[in-house]
């Protein structure tokens, strides 16, 4: 099962699936619930900009900020250790001498050369080396070590601080991505995972373009990863780069193909309006059809890569091109809810027909799609202008019209409404 993420957060598990029966989407709905809904709105307030990199898994600590939030941390080499003994009932010590000051601000006393003693005893040999990170609560306590290799030791020696220049920051850990230490190629994907897109993008003429061709298609690329190596094939790549995307983008073998949202949307920035008519073509439309040609989640995965280009596509792909993409999927009462939700945060209001019919109407007769409705009238009224004389637009009118049949008619589906989208 997919996870959804919305704004960042993790919403639900369970994904919709093609060829659902009506009662099972309505169980699915309910499951997104009223959090699903009052957190997609959300959306409609402030722009999701500043957000960490769209097609990366979550977040994580990198090390470097893991070395920001401590109280000191050193490379250490090891230099002796005692075993624990059970009988005696002692867990044993290792013995490590400081090789480098990472950080330590609020412990003058270390110094390089200086032996350290950590609680626990660490199996080692001279010569190999560990960071480790310690915090001061009345004394200095040392977390347990973590083994490092000769290239970890200049990777995190070297590595830029938090404070540094964000886009400085990432020249550095481009070159580690994927790095034959898994310590290192981790870090570096976490650092990227962390960066706003447009962090990302500054950066794109340092990215290692011959790699990513290779990352990008390789069986051999975690796939964790290659939603972000997509898009930034996208940003480097050139008129081979996009046939090879479009090739990717339309295959539609695998039922669930990890990271396809971002090589959709690296393809989409080479590509921009052929790119959508492919993506219509190739995802949406066949999505529509009964038994539909297209896994749920390619579909999902099209619905991500236009919602990526209306947010940071450069108008590469015109707004009104996008909204139609969009409304392709208005059909799809799977997708309905979070379609509708797009669209009013799009400010497209073209579409109260179309929600009249579906409203209350099989198969959207579910409560999120209904909630989405109430929601999308709401913001819809509020572009009703405010200077005195100025004319009210049809769509207004409508909007009004219809939100005050519906407090008549499902007086209970507004209330919820209005509570959430005040």
């Amino acid at each position: 099962m997919n996870c959804l993420f919305v704004q960042g957060k993790r919403i639900s598990s369970h994904a919709f699936q093609a060829g659902d029966t009506l009662a099972t989407r309505k169980v699915r709905h309910r499951m997104l619930g009223i959090a699903l809904i009052a957190t997609l709105f959300s959306s409609l307030l402030y722009s999701p900009a500043a957000q960490a990199c769209p097609f990366c898994s979550a977040p994580q600590l990198t090390l470097a900020e893991q070395i920001a939030q401590t109280d000191a941390a050193i490379i250490g080499e090891w230099v002796s250790g005692i075993k624990p003994d059970f009988d005696a009932g002692t867990a044993g010590s290792t013995v490590y001498r400081i090789n480098k000051l990472i950080n330590s601000p609020n412990n003058p006393k270390l110094k390089v050369g200086q032996e350290i003693t950590v609680e626990g005893y660490y199996p080692g040999e001279k010569g190999k080396f560990v960071l480790i990170l310690g915090t001061l609560d009345g004394e200095l306590s040392w977390m347990s070590p973590l083994d490092i290799s000769d290239q970890g030791f200049e990777y995190v020696k070297n590595a830029p601080s938090p404070e540094e220049e964000p886009s400085k920051r990432l020249v550095y850990y481009v070159k580690f991505l994927e790095s034959s230490d898994p310590l290192i190629a981790d870090d570096a994907y976490a650092e990227f995972a962390n960066a706003p897109y447009k962090t990302i993008a500054s950066i794109k003429d340092k990215f290692p373009r011959e790699g990513l061709r290779k990352w990008v298609f390789s069986d051999e690329t975690s796939v964790t990863r290659i939603g972000l190596y997509g898009l930034m094939l996208g940003l480097c790549g050139d008129k081979k780069d996009r046939e090879l995307l479009k090739a990717k983008v339309i295959e539609n073998d695998e039922e669930f193909r990890l990271g396809i949202d971002g090589i959709m949307a690296g393809y989409l920035i080479l590509a921009g309006d052929d790119g959508l008519k492919v993506l219509e073509d190739a995802k949406l439309k066949p999505s529509l059809q009964t038994p539909s040609k297209v896994p749920f989640s390619e579909t999902f995965a099209s619905l991500q890569a236009v919602k990526f280009m209306w947010e940071y596509g450069d108008k590469r792909i015109a707004p009104e091109k996008l909204r139609g993409a969009q409304r392709i999927l208005l059909d799809n009462p799977s997708l309905a809810d979070l379609v509708i939700i797009d669209l009013a945060r799009w400010q497209d209001w073209s579409i109260i027909g179309r929600l009249k019919k579906m409203y209350g109407h099989e198969p959207y007769d579910v409560p999120a799609i209904k909630r989405s409705i109430v929601g999308y009238l709401i913001q819809c009224i509020k572009q009703k202008p405010t200077e005195q004389g100025k004319p009210v637009p049809e769509f207004v009118t409508q909007a009004e019209t219809f939100l005050a049949e519906l407090e008549k008619n499902d007086p209970k589906t507004v209330k919820v409404a209005r509570l959430l989208f005040r």
